[in-house]
């Protein structure tokens, strides 16, 4: 159904020289639908959705330790808990291999759906994947050396005290 301006439509009304009272009603039932029919649904918009950054880290040995991993950035709605993410990959993987193209190529590993599988089939799911690369993941032991660490010429790794808490 088309949208149309409501002052659009009172210079219309008003050009065909019909009544100012029939103008007046006229209107102010447009406005009424139009302000009456507040719900995103009816208009064809839903609203955004709050989203949360989630990474999904490859750990193929299933260990964390000093290495370099690969992971992906997605975004998830936040009342949604992370970690529901690797099913709703899975359930997008066997909608896309449902399709055409997944029947030519199917998505076998979570990596293929993150580069492979488009939107239309992730976004059923909830599940927005931000970096269809792999990114890399450093692991942190979250701590803050009270002293200055060296310049970068000295060391490219430093232990220094922590503070006691």
């Amino acid at each position: 159904m088309a949208k149309v301006d409501i002052d659009m439509v009172r210079k219309v009304l008003q050009r065909n020289e019909i009544d100012y009272e029939i103008i007046s009603q006229v209107l102010e039932d447009l406005e009424l639908e139009v302000g009456g029919s507040d719900a995103p649904e009816a208009d064809g918009m839903l609203p955004p959705v709050k989203k949360q950054f989630v990474i999904l880290i490859s750990d193929p040995n299933g260990k964390f330790t000093d290495e370099l991993f690969t992971g992906w950035v997605l975004q998830i709605p936040s009342d949604q808990s992370p970690l529901e993410v690797n099913a709703k990959l899975i359930r997008a993987a066997y909608d896309f291999n449902q399709s055409k193209k997944g029947a030519r190529e199917p998505a076998q590993t979570i990596t293929d759906v993150c580069e492979v599988v488009s939107a239309k089939f992730l976004k059923p799911q909830h599940v927005w994947v931000k970096t269809k690369e792999p990114v890399l993941v450093i692991r942190t032991d979250n701590r803050v050396p009270l002293m200055a660490p060296p310049s970068s010429k000295e060391s490219d790794h430093f232990d220094l005290p922590l503070a006691e808490a």
